[in-house]
């Protein structure tokens, strides 16, 4: 029992120290595009790609994750999108870039304030947002409609934060009224398994947790007429199925 607690210990001083390492690393590859791309990258498309590969790495170095992606036949990379995925822990940020999409996502301003993860959301041009703050949100909401009509997808967690239970939360509309005002496609996720995945409160990594993303397939708006509780509702059910 012993010698089990000291190997779980030491496992994951490694992949917390690794993990920390290669955000640090993530950081500085895109700083560094950042100062050769920034003349034509007004999107931040090559800033955002060094995500991927940052995923990829933080899900291997875990040996307590068992990761699964499905549906990624579901996406189509040459359509913009209102993503839409629920939301457990931190982990859903990694998870999500396993899609290889580009999007910007609608994150709360403090996590823009964590050294090197919030830096490298500033770099990628991610949308703050400070809760119950309404200028703040009414400005988020208004960047997101900008990037649409640049063509780039937009990424939000419709509960409004972390489910505590895992249970799926009660949806707000905000995305549901801007896909439908721009007459685009929501992108419904479902992620199972990332409650778990972090350990709330603590460092050491006790049990292995499987990790499930099935991406859903897109809800469109002309199918909707302007309900906007009809497709919050059905992007809600679709995403409760698949959990």
């Amino acid at each position: 029992m012993i010698a089990s607690a000291t190997k779980r210990i030491a496992m994951s001083a490694i992949i917390w120290t690794s993990s920390i390492l290669l955000t640090i690393l993530l950081f500085l590859v895109m700083l560094a595009l950042r100062a050769i791309t920034f003349p034509f990258d007004r999107k931040r498309k090559i800033q955002h790609a060094q995500c991927f590969w940052w995923s990829e790495v933080v899900i291997r170095i875990n040996p307590y994750w068992n990761v699964a992606v499905e549906g990624l036949d579901n996406i189509d990379k040459d359509r913009t999108y209102v993503v839409v995925a629920n939301h457990q822990s931190m982990a859903d940020i990694v998870m999500l870039f396993q899609t290889s999409m580009q999007f910007k996502w609608i994150a709360k301003d403090s996590l823009f304030q964590v050294p090197f993860l919030g830096w490298c959301m500033s770099l990628a041009k991610h949308i703050r947002l400070k809760r119950s703050n309404l200028s703040s949100i009414r400005k988020a909401y208004r960047e997101a409609s900008i990037w649409i009509d640049k063509g780039m997808s937009v990424t939000f967690f419709p509960e409004g934060t972390r489910s505590e239970t895992g249970n799926l939360g009660t949806f707000r509309n905000g995305a549901f009224k801007l896909a439908l005002k721009k007459k685009v496609a929501v992108l419904p996720i479902a992620i199972q398994g990332t409650g778990g995945a972090i350990p709330k409160g603590k460092w050491i990594f006790n049990t292995s947790s499987t990790i499930r993303m099935t991406v859903l397939p897109a809800l469109e708006p002309d199918d909707f007429q302007g309900d906007v509780r009809l497709l919050m509702d059905t992007a809600r059910e679709a995403i409760r199925k698949a959990l």
